[in-house]
């Protein structure tokens, strides 16, 4: 249940009898919400080891996409990252894309999944498969009308497909998260380990201070990342929400180096009244509040992705710490709860319905 998820339990809740299409289901992964209605695959499901490797099948997706079979729908809201907003649409029917990122493994961070660590007939095949994935990414933008998850997403649908967005931003369930009376000498990570998450950067700027440092998650990177932790760094893997959410309260502050679309757990740190240290790129230019925008602070920025830069700006929070107020924090969150979402994505469905069809969507 990550954030493209916590956005999907909410569109469920919306449609409560619709049917979703997904290219793969682990049962048991997500919530009722979304475990609780008819979910179809694709051939994705049945490959070997799908559920562990589907990375690997990713030339296949487009195909797996355009497979399903969508007759007999009049509105088909898709939720992506990848290849969900390249569906078959039957005529007549009105299609919505809330786009968390055109294609992001062959547009912006195609350098982050394809480097010198790849094997070689990664390197040898990324190329070509990369040229044909954004053609077809081009060719199937046929959507009539996108929401994006952040302006920096909104400019990239702009560069990527030509096409304007309206922006939503995704929610954080404020009412998952509590502020602590007093929090205890920790920086904190949540993030799926992945290359473009640049991980590493908060691990070595660790190792550096000597400073305690949690990471929460797994992924592909983990192996490497532990390799580089000094004996102040320790790995939680994955963590249930309720652990996840007491991290948060007595942390420091969490560490956010990566460039993302969004960003939630910098909303999700605050809704715990927690600061977050913040790369000055991103989705987090759109949430956070640094140390000189004159209102309360949420955040310290630093403006290089690099070690050197990450260790400087630990180091001006620690010199400002006192300036971060816990009710500020969580009242920032709450400009991003769960119900302001769902009422702006209704309200965002409603009016592209009524536009295309002249009348109320029932």
């Amino acid at each position: 249940m990550r954030g493209g998820e916590r956005c999907l339990e909410v569109l469920c809740e919306l449609f409560p009898e619709a049917p979703l299409f997904t290219l793969l289901h682990v049962p048991g992964s997500t919530t009722p919400v979304i475990e609780r209605r008819r979910i179809v695959t694709s051939f994705v499901q049945r490959l070997p080891r799908a559920a562990e490797r589907y990375r690997h099948a990713l030339p296949l997706f487009p195909l797996a996409a355009r497979r399903f079979d969508l007759t007999g729908y009049d509105l088909i809201v898709s939720m992506s990252h990848c290849v969900a907003k390249g569906v078959r649409v039957p005529p007549g029917a009105l299609h919505l894309s809330y786009c968390f990122t055109p294609m992001r493994y062959v547009w912006d961070l195609y350098a982050h999944y394809v480097d010198a660590r790849a094997g070689l007939a990664t390197r040898l095949l990324a190329p070509p498969v990369a040229a044909a994935l954004r053609r077809w990414d081009r060719r199937t933008a046929s959507v009539q009308s996108f929401a994006a998850i952040s302006h920096h997403i909104a400019d990239r649908i702009r560069r990527v497909y030509g096409r304007e967005a309206d922006v939503i931003y995704p929610p954080v369930d404020v009412a998952r998260f509590r502020v602590a009376e007093a929090v205890d000498d920790y920086y904190l990570v949540v993030s799926a380990l992945s290359p473009y998450k640049r991980v590493d950067l908060a691990v070595e700027a660790a190792n550096r201070l000597g400073r305690r440092l949690l990471v929460v998650g797994t992924g592909p990177e983990a192996e490497r990342l532990q390799a580089l932790a000094g004996p102040t760094v320790s790995f939680r893997g994955w963590r249930p929400d309720a652990e996840v959410a007491e991290l948060y309260a007595r942390c420091r502050a969490l560490l956010f180096p990566a460039v993302e679309d969004f960003g939630i757990t910098p909303l999700e740190a605050a809704a715990a009244g927690r600061p977050t240290i913040a790369l000055e790129r991103g989705g987090a230019l759109e949430t956070m509040v640094g140390l000189d925008a004159g209102e309360p602070p949420t955040a310290v920025f630093f403006r290089e992705q690099s070690v050197e830069s990450l260790v400087a700006a630990i180091r001006a929070f620690e010199a400002a710490e006192d300036r971060f107020d816990p009710k500020a924090l969580r009242a920032r969150a709450e400009r991003f709860d769960r119900p302001v979402f769902k009422q702006r994505l209704s309200a965002w469905i409603g009016a592209r319905w009524r536009e295309s069809r002249r009348g109320p969507l029932c």
